[in-house]
């Protein structure tokens, strides 16, 4: 399996608001249609947040995942990856609410505290559907997303001891491989460690190709051959640096949390839509596309039977 990539999917974040695509979901129905759509264009793995169902405002509501995740468990076989990234606005115990209820075979973790800027978004609209909208973007100005050693060590006793979870590693920057390789040393967590090279957003890395060889040099020195690694560029770049990535030898994210853009300048309709862009790429590459379950063995995924959904 050594030659097949992993595609994830992130569905619908936190980042995106319903002003900036009507595509994005944020029912709990549309949440699970697209995802269940997205594992049938190919997507192994979908990495999920939730959405109060009549704003579209992030939350980290148990109650509202479980409005989706039993639809997305019984529609497909994906991996189910759930967000303790939430939101910067978030506590670490609201973000860490819904994946200690649902127990997931994996979960995303954000390797450090950072300035993560979306401030800038705000300057493309002027109409918004939702007050919270403008708000919650002027928010991350002055807001830092807060993971400190204490907080990523919460989280790998909290869901990773306890249930079993295993986590896809977001880095933002090679400072947070340098967090992530101290961990592997001190015996917190097992090989394979699952990276996710996270580029573009503001306050990070920036999205460049010498950058991502940068982020790959890096990590090979780290963490040696310890690791995977995937690559989640953002807006225009996600392609782009996706194909890189799997060119590299890397797996790929795509996914409307990520970028709202199918082609130039024109919006996705659906995440499975950017699914079957990026799927045709590594195809005609040469790649083949793991499944679900060979993404399982691939990562030591406990299994879609032990988790509590």
């Amino acid at each position: 399996m050594s030659d097949k990539v992993i595609i994830t999917c992130a569905v619908t974040g936190s980042i995106h608001t319903p002003t900036m695509s009507e595509y994005l979901p944020y029912k709990p129905a549309d949440i699970a249609a697209q995802a269940i759509d997205a594992a049938e264009a190919g997507a192994a793995i979908l990495h999920l947040h939730a959405r109060d169902p009549k704003t579209g405002q992030p939350t980290a509501d148990p109650g509202v995942f479980m409005q989706f995740l039993p639809a997305i468990h019984h529609g497909c076989d994906a991996v189910i990856n759930i967000t303790t990234g939430g939101s910067s606005l978030m506590t670490l115990e609201e973000r860490l609410a819904a994946p200690t209820v649902v127990e997931p075979e994996m979960c995303s973790l954000n390797m450090g505290s950072m300035n993560f800027g979306l401030f800038p978004l705000k300057r493309r609209y002027s109409n918004w559907k939702y007050e919270w909208e403008p708000k919650l973007l002027d928010a991350t100005r002055d807001v830092v997303f807060k993971n400190t050693f204490a907080d990523i060590e919460q989280v790998f006793h909290q869901l990773g001891d306890r249930f079993g979870t295993r986590f896809e590693f977001e880095c933002y920057d090679v400072g947070h491989i340098q967090t992530l390789a101290f961990y592997l040393k001190e015996g917190l967590i097992k090989k394979p460690v699952f990276v996710q090279f996270v580029m573009g957003v503001l306050g990070g890395i920036d999205a460049a190709p010498e950058q991502l060889m940068h982020m790959k040099a890096t990590a090979d020195r780290l963490l040696g051959d310890n690791y995977r690694f995937s690559v989640l560029a953002a807006g225009r770049w996600q392609i782009p640096l996706a194909t890189m990535g799997a060119i590299m030898g890397g797996n790929v994210r795509v996914g409307l949390e990520d970028s709202l853009l199918i082609g130039r300048n024109e919006l996705a309709k659906s995440n499975a839509e950017q699914v079957r862009k990026i799927r045709t790429i590594l195809e005609e590459l040469g790649h083949e596309i793991a499944t679900p379950q060979e993404a399982r063995e691939m990562l030591h995924l406990k299994g879609a039977d032990k988790v509590n959904f």
